[in-house]
């Protein structure tokens, strides 16, 4: 049996974001092969489980995300050298400057995740991405195999680190639920994200604000000064409606299932989970246009890189041409984005090391 020790999340249960999803649905759907360890932080969660999905779960009395990360991540290395489990699985570069000192004295494997190219995001300050670009580099070098989820960044890699990574992504099926669609006559497109300027809030809901399609976009808009002030300019518009964060996932379903078109802005990041999850519902999406989403999507969606652009597709763009991109996306989300796939890709790399 390989015992499998996962770093660089919350924890689960699931209740953060991307790489929370992808734990949870790792130790829901693994063999019996594979015995897992999750590292959780305390600060998050109240009731405080030892085990889940047939996981053991090891709390931490720091924060998984931000400034903490990096003590957090380095915290759980520290307790795996103790633990000795045959893999370990870190997801995101934070803690990655420990990775010289914990091979000398450990013989796990390591294999990372590096997430998607962290360090490149225009939220963080140039000291932060240095540090990270840094970091990213040490997990390049001392990780016995390195994951990326989308063809652009493993490209990235080899390029960059001169290091061959496995492309391995995000299952999206979970999101679709044995439920019947709430009858709705309303007829509206559908927008879901953090708000970010590097998602293209602000063209999206710009192109919107010309239109008299509905939309209805969920994020975190008071999350940041950033959402505050665009939750405020465009909610004045009857045909933009803004919703807070849904995390139960029967009530987005009902969102995802009722929609006619689906908004894609992500403009970094790799392969997104939001989208592989909308994948499945079989509906239109427009993207926006950057080598993540074309390769996420095969080159099969609409995309779009402007106001004028997006605000085109929406007027122009014919019932055949929806239809055909709604096939393609979920012909697309059938043969790449399931969890059972994906966990059998994970494993194959555990066992690898045997």
């Amino acid at each position: 049996m390989g015992k499998i020790a996962v770093i660089g999340t919350v924890g689960i249960p699931a209740c953060y974001g991307g790489f929370e999803s992808l734990v949870e649905n790792l130790t829901k759907n693994s063999s019996n092969k594979i015995e897992y360890t999750v590292f959780c932080s305390s600060k998050d969660y109240n009731n405080k489980l030892s085990f889940y999905n047939n996981a053991k779960l090891i709390y931490l009395p720091l924060r998984a995300n931000g400034v903490q990360s990096i003590p957090y991540d380095i915290l759980s290395l520290l307790k795996c050298l103790r633990i000795k489990p045959d893999v370990v699985l870190i997801l995101g570069v934070s803690g990655c400057i420990f990775l010289p000192l914990f091979k000398l004295f450990s013989r796990s494997k390591v294999v990372t995740n590096i997430d998607g190219l962290e360090w490149k995001r225009n939220k963080w300050g140039q000291c932060t991405r240095q540090f990270l670009k840094w970091s990213e580099s040490l997990a390049a070098k001392f990780s016995d195999v390195v994951i990326t989820d989308n063809q652009a960044i493993s490209d990235y890699v080899l390029k960059e680190y001169a290091v061959k990574s496995q492309t391995i992504a995000y299952g999206g099926d979970h999101a679709i639920r044995h439920l019947s669609a709430d009858s709705t006559q309303e007829i509206f497109d559908l927008g879901l994200c953090r708000i970010e300027p590097e998602n293209n809030v602000v063209m999206i809901l710009e192109a919107f604000s010309k239109s008299k399609r509905k939309l209805k976009f969920v994020g975190n808009w008071q999350a940041s000064e950033f959402g505050r002030i665009l939750k405020k300019q465009y909610s004045i518009h009857d045909n933009i409606e803004l919703l807070e964060p849904i995390y139960d996932l029967d009530r987005l379903y009902q969102l995802r299932i009722q929609c006619s078109r689906y908004i894609h802005g992500h403009s970094a990041g790799g392969t997104n989970p939001s989208l592989v999850e909308m994948m499945h519902f079989g509906i239109p999406i427009f993207a926006f246009d950057c080598s993540f989403n074309r390769y996420s999507t095969d080159d099969k969606a609409h995309y779009f890189n402007s106001i004028e652009e997006l605000s085109r597709l929406m007027n122009s763009t014919n019932n055949d041409e929806l239809k055909k991109n709604a096939l393609a996306m979920k012909d697309i989300a059938l043969k790449r984005y399931t969890w059972s796939k994906i966990t059998e890709n994970y494993e194959s790399i555990y066992l690898s090391f045997s």
